[in-house]
């Protein structure tokens, strides 16, 4: 099965109050780990890839290449969109749209609301030539994602008016408004705006995306879904899990020295992590579903 864009799966999830996962792929283990998860989950996915783990993959060309060729070895018949994670500029979107990915994100979240806008704005236009979806952000999410890194002390919720006005003079497919969660492990329990995302989903009427998904409790995950939440991203859980099985691995056996004997385990902590959300994002099984629906339109 080819990529596909991410805008119709969200808007699947969204009105069925389901939430798709966005899972990153950091190099070989993550991205086969995460295939075979939503393979054996029947689950649509989102790879999410950001520019730090496009360069030290070797460049978003050689990412479409290995997620293609690990599709056709899987024999993936589940949807799947490869989508550029905070990318910094149009530049970068563009070099992503031209290397096959099927999804973008503009992040002009630390922009003055005109110029995110007028940046957001030049990116769908050359994405949606190309049938590629967009992702926008406004807000400040704290802690860090690659080698983007917010204070949780500087980190804003989105204005609800704002976020309306950005959706509508931009035409994104899905937005990301900064309303109290956070990228890394949290300190303390999170706190989010449910009442803003509420009123978000009103105004907007998109499929919203929840950055920052690992630590956050199953309640608040249903609750933000129920609020519209149609995209969950998740990172940080999938790689304390791995880490996590390579240490046990060589606190076991200190003297090993061949990766694939950590790696393997590693592979499979972060299989299972991702399985975990996709059951927890309501995810799993849905999509046959999708693809019934698809063909029926």
């Amino acid at each position: 099965m080819p990529l596909v864009s991410m805008k119709e799966m969200l808007i699947q999830a969204k009105e069925n109050k389901y939430a798709v996962g966005q899972f990153n792929i950091n190099n070989l283990e993550f991205t086969q780990a995460i295939l075979q998860a939503a393979q054996e989950e029947n689950s649509p996915v989102i790879l999410g890839v950001s520019e730090g783990a496009a360069r030290y993959m070797g460049g978003f060309k050689l990412v479409v290449t290995m997620v293609k060729e690990l599709m056709d070895e899987y024999k993936v018949t589940v949807p799947v969109a490869i989508h550029l994670d905070h990318g910094s500029s149009l530049e970068k979107c563009v070099q992503a749209i031209h290397a096959g990915f099927t999804s973008v994100m503009i992040d002009g979240s630390h922009h003055p609301l005109k110029e995110n806008i007028e940046l957001t704005k030049r990116v769908v236009e050359v994405a949606h030539a190309v049938g590629v979806s967009v992702e926008a952000e406004l807000g400040r999410i704290g802690g860090q994602e690659d080698d983007i890194i917010a204070d949780i002390e500087s980190a804003y919720y989105a204005i609800p008016s704002e976020c309306d006005q950005l959706v509508r003079e931009t035409g994104v497919d899905c937005f990301a408004p900064a309303l109290g969660s956070v990228h890394g492990p949290y300190k303390g329990e999170p706190n989010l705006g449910f009442d803003r995302m509420k009123e978000v989903m009103e105004l907007t009427g998109v499929p919203l995306v929840l950055h920052g998904g690992t630590g956050i409790p199953t309640k608040d995950i249903q609750k933000a879904i129920m609020f519209g939440s149609a995209k969950i991203n998740v990172n940080t859980e999938s790689q304390i899990s791995a880490t996590k099985a390579v240490r046990e691995v060589l606190a076991a056996k200190p003297n090993e020295y061949d990766p694939r004997k950590f790696l393997a385990p590693a592979r499979e902590a972060i299989k299972n992590t991702v399985k975990g959300k996709m059951r927890e994002f309501g995810s799993s099984g849905r999509a046959q579903v999708e693809q019934k629906e698809k063909s029926l339109i």
